[in-house]
């Protein structure tokens, strides 16, 4: 899957992507800083199986292939992707508006990443106030990505009625086939046409531009759902902005968030100043630091991690895009009889899994072979045999038995 990182210039983006990944790209408060894409890993977090299992008497230690593991704490590597600032016109064409969508095309999911301070202006440009109001940023962005999808499909509307009327093609495909480069699925235009039944003409040549249009935004909706996080909660006005921004748009995912709290954290973390577990409402010292670096972390533990019960936010973005939004699952291969693999790594992989999975799409993902002689998974907890047809479950440990 791929998180795209979206909002107007100025906005944290980079910061954001750089606290997720820990890239070195260029941050800067002037807009289009970013110009090309960026893409890297950024990682989820769940509670690791490892404490379920014992190796020598002792709970077993996880050695991650991909990913790591801090105090029990798994974390699985996601694709991310920080993209150009977007700008009123954008689906005009205004700004980097072309190359911004068109970097988006792969998207799963939208991360939009808003300036909850109110120190930038639509265009990015920093105010000498807090002045801006953030849920212009949210209005916007929205009306943006539906325009986008809108051109797509409206180009090719007329024919695609003729199609339904003369060759009787089904209205599912046809949308499929026009934007299936936006990775619009079957099911995202099936769920859309059954919530709007009650508003929509039978034939579709009988939709008025607003019915189209209402028909488009919800697709965009279902195809690549959104989450907000409200960066720069932290600052002046920050918990205020974000306060009102919750009762204004009741229906949206929003969590505060700080990314450059994060991004310090890390960086100390990495430099072995502290030890921090993403996402984590605390930290500990463990070298004498100078007065300007407690004042920092101590500054961020006072007005971030005492205050918000996400800490900085950005692994509960992070988490709530895959977990909630994708309603992703974390399975991990296996032996019901051993934790390690040939190199003697133990519980060295775990996957995630797209919602409604079976133990047979679990096979597959492990290999090709796996799946094509799959005789039965079996459960590493309670040694239960387990069908093709099994759904898998958030956690699962699974070994698969094959030809």
């Amino acid at each position: 899957m791929l998180l795209g990182l979206v909002g107007k210039p100025s906005v944290g983006k980079s910061t954001f992507f750089k606290a997720a990944t820990m890239a070195e790209i260029p941050i800067a408060s002037y807009p289009f800083t970013t110009i090309n894409s960026n893409t890297g890993v950024g990682y989820v977090k769940i509670d690791c199986v490892d404490k379920e299992f014992e190796k020598n008497g002792q709970p077993a230690r996880c050695n991650p292939n991909h990913g790591f593991c801090i105090n029990h704490k798994r974390f699985v590597p996601v694709k991310l992707s920080d993209v150009a600032g977007l700008v009123p016109g954008a689906s005009e064409g205004r700004g980097l508006g072309n190359q911004f969508l068109d970097d988006l095309r792969e998207a799963d999911v939208f991360i939009h990443i808003v300036d909850i301070s109110g120190k930038t202006n639509e265009k990015g440009e920093e105010l000498s106030e807090a002045t801006h109001d953030p849920g212009k940023d949210v209005e916007f962005l929205e009306e943006e990505l539906d325009k986008w999808f809108y051109n797509i499909l409206n180009k090719a509307w007329r024919n695609i009625c003729r199609k339904i009327e003369v060759e009787e093609k089904k209205l599912e495909d046809e949308v499929v086939r026009q934007l299936s480069g936006l990775k619009v699925k079957h099911e995202h235009v099936k769920d859309v046409l059954l919530s709007l039944s009650d508003d929509l003409p039978e034939k579709p040549q009988n939709w008025t531009e607003e019915q189209i249009r209402k028909f488009v935004s919800e697709l965009r909706k279902k195809s690549k759902p959104m989450i907000i996080a409200a960066n720069k909660v932290d600052e002046e006005k920050g918990k205020e902005n974000y306060e009102r921004l919750k009762k204004d748009f009741p229906h949206l995912d929003i969590i505060p968030c700080s990314a450059d709290s994060e991004l310090a954290l890390r960086q100390a973390s990495k430099a072995g100043l502290i030890e921090y577990v993403p996402g984590e409402r605390d930290f500990k010292i463990l070298k004498d630091l100078g007065e300007r670096q407690k004042q920092a972390l101590e500054k961020i533990r006072k007005n971030v991690l005492e205050i918000f019960s996400e800490g900085t936010g950005v692994q509960a973005v992070l988490n709530h895009a895959v977990f909630n939004l994708l309603s992703y699952i974390a399975v991990f291969p296996a032996s019901a009889n051993k934790l390690e693999d040939s190199n003697g790594n133990v519980l060295p992989d775990c996957f995630l899994m797209p919602p409604g999975s079976t133990a047979l799409d679990f096979a597959y993902t492990l290999h090709t072979d796996f799946g094509r002689g799959f005789i039965k998974a079996i459960d590493a907890r309670t040694k239960k045999p387990l069908g093709k047809d099994y759904d898998l479950k958030h956690r699962d440990t699974l070994e698969i038995m094959s030809k």
